[in-house]
Formats: structure tokens, sequence, C-alpha cells
């Protein structure tokens, strides 16, 4: 009796896992319909029915009966259990406005995302742009330097040519002014060379003259003797 009650234990034990095993899990639906009615009872009419998470505007309560007088978005009032009615949006509906808050934030997210990008992107272009310019201004600064070099050294140059004329204008002058008295000296020479020779000549005609006379004048004392 022992050895068949194990075996047959044995065997519901190997039997009853499996079938435990193939069973599957199952929850109760957070989502169901209540009834408006068009009294605080559930032998009055159905007016429409409500679906979970509907929003609605509390007119009246009838705790005897367990029933409120609500009135719907859309204006239309009836009676529903009390009991069916929360403060507060179910956590499904909570749940779905988050989700839908999160996606909308995702969203924005990303084009929060995309407009850094484009920010960024104009950020660089700005910064190359601004590095340009810096290039092009250093170069316009040297060109400038440059310019101003060369601008003094012309204005030297001019100064040096202008010293240069005053001494060929100072230069010209005394040139002038040694030539005619160059000229003064010249005409000054050939008088003196002219009355010079006019005294030679002079003096060579009265030696002329008066020579031969010595002589005659000699010659004749000779003779009275």
């Amino acid at each position: 009796m022992k050895l068949t009650s194990s075996i047959l234990a044995f065997g519901l034990l190997i039997i009853f896992p499996a079938t435990q095993v193939a069973a599957e899990s199952m929850w109760v639906s957070d989502q169901f319909e209540v009834m408006l009615r068009t009294g605080p009872s559930t032998s009055n009419a159905i007016e429409r029915v409500l679906r979970s998470g509907t929003a609605l505007e509390l007119v009246e309560r009838d705790d005897d009966a367990g029933y409120a007088l609500v009135r719907t978005a859309a204006g239309t009032e009836g009676w529903v259990l009390t009991r069916y009615l929360m403060d507060e949006p179910s956590a499904r509906e909570q749940l779905e406005t988050l989700t839908s808050r999160l996606t909308s934030a995702a969203a924005q997210g990303s084009s929060l995302t995309s407009q850094l990008d484009a920010v960024q992107g104009e950020y660089d272009s700005a910064s190359r742009q601004i590095a340009t310019l810096e290039n092009e201004k250093r170069r316009l600064e040297e060109e400038l330097a440059e310019i101003k070099r060369t601008a003094a050294n012309v204005l030297a140059i001019n100064n040096q040519n202008k010293e240069l004329r005053d001494q060929l204008a100072n230069a010209e002058i005394q040139a002038a002014t040694l030539e005619q008295q160059n000229r003064e000296l010249t005409s000054q020479t050939t008088r003196y060379w002219f009355m010079t020779g006019a005294m030679v000549l002079v003096v060579g005609m009265i030696l002329g003259i008066w020579l031969p006379r010595i002589r005659w004048q000699r010659k004749s004392r000779y003779d009275r003797f």
C-alpha cells in the first residue's frame, strides 16, 4: 500500500506541474464602461455609455442611492454610480498623458537639438568669417604700414631732392659768379697786356728816336777832337 501510494503521488507530481506550466497569467482590465442614466437607479434608462477616463462635472450627489448627477463636456447630464467616480484621472490616463508629454518633450528635444546644431553651424560659420576678417585686417594693416614706410621714404626723397635743387641753384649761382669774375679777370688781363704792349711800343719808339741822337752826339764830339 505504501509503495502504491508513493507511485501515485509521484505520478501526480509529474502531471500537475506540467499543467501549471501550461497556464497563462491574466489581469483584470482597467478599461470599462459606465452607464449614464436618466435617474439615480438601475431602473432608469441609459442615456449613453461613458468610457473610463471621461472627464465629468459633478452637479449633485445622492448618497442614499449611491449615484451622482454629472455633466459631460458636451453638456449632457445624467446619473452615474458614485463609486465609479475619482477625484483624479486613472493611472492609465495619467500614464497616457505622461507618455504624450514625454513624446512631445522628446520631439521638442529633437527640435532643440536640431536648432542647437543649426546655431552651432552658424557659430562655426561666423567664427570662420571672423578668422577671415582678422586675416584680412592683418593684411591691410601690413599694407598700410608698407604704404606709410613708402610715403616716409618718398617724403625723405622729396626733401633730399629739394636740398639737391637748392644746392644746384647755389652752385649755378656760384658758377655764374665765377664765370662773371673770370670774364672780368680776362678783360682786365687783356687790358693789362694791351697797355703793356702799348707801353713797350711807346718805349721802343722813344728809344728808337732817342738812341740815334745819342750816337750822333757822341760821334760829333769825337769828330771835334
